[in-house]
């Protein structure tokens, strides 16, 4: 019966397959080309600045060469490149040696990110002793133990002010470890931006502390080095245009980096396995409809805009790419009519065909524009926001209209599960097919309007119970949050936060990145009432806050 079933599967698939047209056909084999490469395992999920981008943005740029589109990215390449702060990093040159003998960073210690390059320090010291002129060390047991039932003890801060107080009194480094059984999830926090401390200080792990200094009343020969340095790589958004010497140009983009191994922290994969996330219908679903309609448009009659196309890199770090391009357009962008931004468009349902488009509020053109086709092969969704979590935000915060294309999530996102064989090429070649009639209803009625929308947050981790309302920078690297904008009727726009103001402090917690941020934020609920404190310009300011 299994079998027949199987069969009579196949046989209505390959019917439905031949009553596309052949243009139609060709899209779907198209699609399942460059899914297929996109996606593959020698990309290594297309992690931003890695070898497996240069793959992929060099058959993005060959496609888009076939495709007769001119670059248009920098020196007359399809490439437009940008830094990426990846944050700090160990640097060789750290050390830590007991008697000659060797500790490894990461396994037997850890310098923590607050912590000063420091000159090799020498000196013979005793775990009970706190001398001037020499190492000292610090067992985390007490603290932890008086403030295991304290929500909001911040153990970061107390260690920043207890290598504060060991340097006034003459401590040369202050080395940390923990000998209850409460943990204390100390790690090297590469994001960390905020001032360093002014001594040296790192963590020892038990392992290391029961096997190198087991006697706390015996003399030891220590030599330590600390050496941390900022870790940067390159991203590249390709880009490329049909010039039809038009007067406005239409923006169609999609993000084509992935999660890689999952190594920024972003994958949904929690069992701490190193799986490539090959990122199929993220995005590799929304880079080969850019690709075709790129194909499409170039011989299409629509002449009355110009078209540019993006494949964005850097999106899955924090829009990256994307807050590049139009810091630093390669057009001008007061000439751009709209962008279009497709961002998971594989996994149309076959049961409730349903499409979400975003962006709806950001013209009143898009009200009847959407609804124009006679038939629409799908239930549309509308979410009337600008702002979410991809490339569009960055352009509807230039003011230009944008609409977002998006078939869902899925139990496959972020996942390295999320492979080529699940998508749904015929669905996808509709929304293509759909938002190609779409470009050319909107051809002949000149620059459309712009109008403002609820701002959406970027991400809702299921761990906050409150938010402030904010949009975050992601690619601010100074000390802090920077806002980079603030939703209506929120606790941070209701406060008087404003985008550029930077956040140095929620509450009792310190805030030198985003991460620590988070973590802060968490530990508030509904109702909680607290004290923000940001930097706007050269002034800093203090405001209430109720969640």
């Amino acid at each position: 019966m299994k079998g027949i079933l199987i069969s009579l599967l196949f046989i209505s698939q390959l019917t439905f397959a031949q009553r596309l047209k052949k243009a139609d056909r060709k899209i779907v084999e198209d699609l399942k080309r460059n899914i297929g490469y996109l996606a593959d395992d020698k990309l290594e999920g297309r992690r931003a600045g890695t070898p497996g981008e240069k793959l992929a943005y060099e058959y993005i740029s060959n496609q888009f060469k076939s495709a007769g589109l001119e670059p248009k990215g920098e020196n007359g390449y399809y490439l437009q490149e940008f830094e990426i702060n990846d944050g700090k990093q160990i640097n060789p040159g750290t050390l830590f040696r007991v008697n000659e003998t060797a500790l490894y960073p990461g396994k037997d210690f850890i310098p923590l990110a607050f912590s000063p390059n420091s000159p090799l320090i020498e000196a013979a010291v005793a775990v009970s002793l706190s001398e001037k002129g020499v190492p000292w060390f610090k067992d985390l047991d007490p603290v932890l133990e008086n403030n295991q039932n304290n929500p909001h003890f911040d153990l970061e801060q107390y260690i920043k002010i207890e290598a504060s107080q060991a340097a006034q009194k003459g401590a040369r480094a202050l080395v940390l470890y923990n000998t209850s059984n409460i943990p204390d999830k100390i790690s090297f926090e590469k994001k960390d931006r905020s001032p360093a401390a002014p001594i040296p200080v790192l963590y020892l792990t038990k392992t290391a502390k029961e096997k190198y200094f087991k006697d706390e009343s015996a003399t030891y020969d220590v030599k330590i080095k600390v050496d941390i340095g900022e870790s940067k790589r390159t991203g590249h958004n390709v880009v490329g245009y049909i010039n039809n010497n038009a007067s406005s140009t239409v923006i169609i983009g999609a993000h084509y980096d992935h999660l890689g191994y999952g190594e920024d922290g972003n994958s949904m994969l929690h069992t701490g396995e190193r799986l490539i996330h090959n990122g199929a219908d993220d995005n590799a679903s929304g880079t080969a409809a850019l690709i075709e309609l790129a194909n499409l448009l170039s011989k299409a009659k629509a002449k009355d805009n110009n078209y540019l196309f993006i494949a964005f890199s850097g999106e899955e770090l924090g829009l990256f790419g994307s807050k590049y391009f139009t810091e630093h357009p390669t057009i001008d962008l007061a000439n751009t009519n709209y962008m279009i931004n497709m961002d998971m468009v594989g996994r149309l349902n076959d049961s409730s065909k349903t499409l979400t488009i975003g962006g709806y509020g950001t013209s009143p053109v898009w009200s009847s524009a959407l609804y124009s086709e006679k038939k629409i092969p799908f239930t549309i969704k509308i979410d009337s926001s600008g702002t979410g979590p991809s490339d569009h935000t960055s352009f509807y915060r230039k003011d230009i209209p944008v609409l977002f294309f998006f078939t869902g999530i899925h139990s496959d996102y972020h996942k390295p599960t999320d492979d080529a064989n699940k998508i749904n090429y015929t669905g996808e070649m509709r929304i293509i097919r759909y938002i190609y009639g779409l470009i050319g209803n909107l051809n002949s009625i000149g620059k459309i309007s712009f109008t403002k929308t609820r701002e959406q947050p970027s991400s809702s981790p299921s761990r906050f119970s409150v938010t402030l309302g904010i949009m975050p920078d992601y690619t601010f690297s100074g000390t802090g949050v920077r806002v980079d904008g603030v939703s209506d009727g929120r606790p941070a726009q209701k406060a008087g936060l404003k985008t550029g103001d930077i956040i140095t402090q929620l509450g009792d917690f310190h805030v030198s990145s985003l991460e620590n941020y988070m973590e802060a934020l968490s530990k508030f609920k509904k109702g909680d009432s607290t004290k923000v404190k940001i930097k706007r310009g050269n002034e800093e300011k203090l405001f209430d806050i109720s969640f």
